[in-house]
């Protein structure tokens, strides 16, 4: 079954906000509108798992903390957030962008919120990349005369 597009980029944003630094998320969205909570950001664990190889079996890793909530915007746009660690205003917030993207206000939302944190995600990544890449060894072997 594939994926429709706005599925993929619903994928996308939702990924983002999890990600997200709850701080940066704070200055950027500093102002939530009215929401009623359909299920209050609430702690639990997920168990979390691996791959042999990253493609071979699944095994389970072990279990990580995470914060969820669903909250439903006064003109009826329900959004959903899970995100790593005890964060409950993190959530919140995440949920909230999730609805705002489902509206009207879209568009504003992508521009103020969600770009930003694409941005800075991606010079996160580069930099990151970067410090690996200055380590990165190369090996290679030298054809002796007896290995012939």
């Amino acid at each position: 079954m594939t994926e429709r597009p706005e599925d993929l980029a619903r994928k996308g944003w939702m990924s983002l906000l999890a990600k997200a630094p709850p701080a940066r998320l704070a200055a950027l969205l500093p102002d939530l509108p009215e929401t009623a909570l359909l299920r209050p950001a609430e702690v639990g664990s997920v168990m979390v798992r691996g791959r042999v190889g990253g493609t071979g079996a699944p095994f389970n890793l072990g279990e990580m903390t995470v914060t969820r909530c669903s909250l439903r915007l006064a003109c009826g746009a329900v959004g959903h957030a899970y995100v790593q660690g005890r964060d409950k205003d993190h959530a919140r917030r995440a949920a909230v962008v999730d609805a705002l993207m489902q509206t009207p206000e879209a568009a504003r939302i992508e521009a103020q919120v969600l770009h930003p944190l694409r941005l800075e995600a991606e010079t996160t990544r580069t930099t990151r990349a970067a410090k690996a890449a200055a380590t990165k060894v190369e090996f290679f072997t030298m054809v002796r005369g007896e290995d012939q």
